[in-house]
């Protein structure tokens, strides 16, 4: 028998870590190649890891609610032929390292030295000493559970802090050492959390993994891509008669929405086709210019936000666009969505005005050059050939990346998305 191991794939573009939510196997179970052994979650999608191998289950070693780095080990899997390891899922160990595992030491010392981002989390926010702590996990290896055991207790084991000159942060300088190894894509303000006093009657609601990955995605974003923004103005009068004409019956007949934002990601696709540089993405040395308009578009749920992408969207007829809308946001709550249909995306439009927003700034998905906030359409009097008008009005707010592009550009591409939008009506524009 030879002992293999799971580690926690990469389950989207740019997913650094994944969160243990649920278990689907217990030590013991025999599992066959391809069976699913737990639910991760990630800041892109809910997803089930399967097994790369058939074998009974040895161990498990990230627990429930445990975060961990891409590639760390969640659980080992004794085999009769290891030959049998599919590489894309799962990421193979070298004959040296996994001698070295099977002959550590009961005490465990060299796994106990290994810390989960959770466990360093826990650690800093309570100055608790890694070094003075005893695990229960796997070779000793100290988990959130033993670090929340602690807690409880009140005997919570120190460490002699070292200020920090810079920011006045006090911080153990070996938690800091391995932080920085186990998250090295987190920006190192997420690192030194502000000391909030918490009083009677305030709520302490823990950061899920979702909200963490998001925070550190959304800070990566303004600390590296210098945001300028932009905003026009669209008279979307001759749009909403339109739309508002064909919605009843188009419901009837195809079983979903014909909402207005169908409408305005179809603009962009087309508008994105003759700009563009605009469906470019910042890479160091160089910029690169996308072949394919994939919009990312934000659906929200309770607590987090989410990002699917729409393939090809200038390929798409406004009817093929609403359905996509209305079958990720679906998969969206329903916790369906798929790591695939999370990548690709190389710009993105948000429906701001769904909540009534009028004017607003949004942060770029990163690494993306820019993203669009379609606001809401309301009824504003306007001049037209001097005389009052009532419209129906829109403001479209576009962020925009300054290493990538610049306002010329940018001007241009939101009035061309204004012109096909003011244009659209039942002798102009055709949903099939």
């Amino acid at each position: 028998m030879a002992t293999e191991q799971i580690r926690m794939p990469q389950l989207g573009e740019s997913v650094t870590e994944g969160t243990i939510s649920k278990w689907l196997v217990t030590v013991g179970d025999m599992v066959n190649k391809y069976d699913p052994l737990a639910e991760v979650m990630t800041d892109k999608v809910n997803a089930e890891v399967p097994s790369s191998f058939t074998g009974v289950i040895k161990e498990l070693i990230a627990e429930e609610g445990e975060t961990l780095a891409v590639g760390e080990i969640i659980c080992t899997i004794e085999v009769e032929d290891s030959s049998t390891e599919d590489p894309s899922l799962a990421v193979k160990t070298n004959t040296e390292e996994t001698s070295r595992i099977e002959s550590a030491p009961a005490a465990g010392q060299e796994n106990k030295a290994r810390y989960s981002p959770a466990v360093l989390k826990i650690s800093q926010q309570h100055g608790i000493d890694l070094t003075k702590v005893s695990g229960t996990g796997a070779g000793g290896r100290i988990t959130r559970k033993d670090l929340l055991k602690l807690i409880e207790s009140g005997n919570i084991p120190t460490t002699e802090h070292k200020v920090d000159p810079l920011n006045e942060s006090v911080q153990s300088p070996e938690v800091k050492h391995d932080a920085a190894q186990a998250i090295p894509s987190q920006p190192a303000a997420l690192s030194t959390p502000a000391a909030v006093p918490v009083k009677t009657g305030d709520i302490e609601i823990p950061v899920t993994g979702v909200r963490k990955a998001i925070a550190a995605n959304m800070l990566r974003s303004k600390h590296e891509a210098p945001h300028a923004w932009t905003m026009i103005e669209v008279d979307a009068t001759n749009l909403v008669e339109y739309r508002n004409g064909l919605k009843d019956e188009f419901k009837k007949k195809e079983g979903f929405n014909l909402t207005f934002f169908a409408f305005f990601v179809k603009a962009v696709a087309q508008a994105l086709k003759e700009f563009p540089q605009i469906n470019s993405m910042w890479a160091g040395d160089k910029i690169i210019q996308k072949k394919d308009i994939n919009i990312s578009i934000a659906v929200a749920t309770e607590d987090a936000l989410y990002v699917p992408v729409i393939k090809n969207a200038d390929e798409k007829t406004i009817k093929g666009i609403a359905r996509e809308i209305s079958e990720l946001a679906v998969k969206v709550r329903t916790g369906k969505l798929k790591s695939e249909d999370m990548q690709g995306g190389t710009f993105t439009v948000n429906n701001t005005g769904s909540f009534g927003s009028v004017q607003s700034m949004g942060i770029i998905n990163y690494p993306q050059a820019a993203i669009l906030q379609v606001e809401s359409i309301v009824k504003r009097p306007v001049v037209i050939n001097n005389m009052i008008a009532v419209r129906d009005m829109v403001n479209l707010c576009m962020s925009l990346d300054h290493r990538v592009l610049d306002g010329l550009v940018c001007g241009r591409f939101l009035q061309r998305v204004k012109e096909i939008l003011e244009n659209t009506s039942k002798s102009t524009t055709t949903i099939y």
